[in-house]
C-alpha cells in the first residue's frame, strides 16, 4: 500500500473560525452596503431631475453627453481590462473570504 504525505496539513477549526468570522463580518457589510446604495440611489435621483427640472426652466445647460461618457468609459475598460492584482489576494484568503462573500450576500438580501 502506497502512502501519500500530504505537504499541508488542514486545521479545519481554524478554517471553520476564519469562515465563520468571514460570515458574520460580511453580513454587517452586506446590510450596511445595501442601505447606504439605497441613500446614494435616492440622492442621484433627485440630482438628475433637480437637473433636468433647472434645464426646463432655463436656468442651467446640462451636457447629457459629458455626464454619461464617464459610465461608458468605465465600462469599457471593465470589459477589456486583465483582472486586478486585488484577485490573487482573494484566492489566498479563500476560507475569510468564502465566508464574507456568504455573509455579505446574506446581509444584503436582508437588508
Amino acid at each position: 500500500m502506497i502512502q501519500a504525505d500530504l505537504p499541508i496539513a488542514i486545521d479545519f477549526r481554524q478554517l471553520g473560525v476564519e469562515a465563520g468570522s468571514g460570515a458574520i463580518v460580511g453580513g454587517i457589510v452586506g446590510f450596511a452596503a445595501k442601505k447606504v446604495a439605497k441613500v446614494i440611489a435616492v440622492l442621484v435621483g433627485l440630482e438628475l431631475a433637480l437637473f433636468k427640472f433647472l434645464e426646463s426652466r432655463e436656468i442651467l445647460s446640462v451636457d447629457w453627453e459629458k455626464l454619461t461618457s464617464g459610465l461608458l468609459k468605465t465600462s469599457e475598460s471593465a470589459a477589456t481590462g486583465a483582472p486586478p492584482d486585488w484577485v490573487m489576494t482573494i484566492l489566498s484568503t479563500l476560507s475569510i473570504s468564502g465566508g464574507f462573500a456568504a455573509g455579505f450576500l446574506l446581509g444584503f438580501k436582508k437588508g
